[in-house]
């Protein structure tokens, strides 16, 4: 049997649950102490699962469900409370319109500065920065400040970078509604 791409062993994710400004002082004091948060909100709680090559999952929910924050912590954004990840692969992730891209930055600066927060060397940016321009298909826009463009063009080119790595998980979060 392969090595799975993907697997997820009792995952969970709590976050502290602050309502008062006296409770923010005394979740930090509590922090540096040594202890955790008192009271929290429990957006995961033991999700396992084993995604093989070439398999696909769709995760269906209510809002607030913990859907993005499932695909943040298998993108490596935010880490599980509990649990373990095993990620054997190369993950590309689109979770929110324009994630690492500059806002007064060029099309074609966002490319270098995106595929290098990916973690493709300069080689490697150099090597596919005409096919990601291609795939992007926004013409002469590439020279403007993304401040300009539209939602698509901006989903387009972080599409075209997030695909360009040929990632072995490719993770999207409504960021393809648009």
């Amino acid at each position: 049997m392969s090595t799975p791409l993907l697997t997820l062993e009792g995952v969970g994710k709590d976050y502290a649950k602050v309502e008062s400004r006296g409770g923010r002082l005394r979740l930090v004091f509590d922090l540096l102490r040594g202890h955790g948060a008192a009271h929290v909100f429990r957006a995961l709680d033991d999700v396992s699962f084993t995604m093989a090559r070439g398999e696909s999952l769709g995760i269906i929910g209510e809002n607030g469900a913990g859907k993005s924050t499932l695909l943040k912590v298998v993108a490596g954004v935010i880490q599980p409370t509990r649990g373990r990840v095993a990620v054997n692969g190369r993950v590309g992730a689109l979770l929110e319109l324009g994630s690492g891209f500059h806002p007064e930055y060029t099309g074609l600066a966002n490319i270098d500065l995106a595929a290098a927060l990916l973690g493709l060397g300069p080689a490697e940016i150099a090597a596919k920065r005409e096919e990601i321009i291609a795939f992007a298909d926004i013409g002469s826009h590439i020279h403007d400040p993304i401040k300009h463009y539209s939602s698509g063009m901006v989903v387009r080119l972080g599409f075209a970078v997030a695909t360009a790595l040929t990632p072995d998980v490719l993770i999207t979060d409504e960021v393809l509604a648009v």
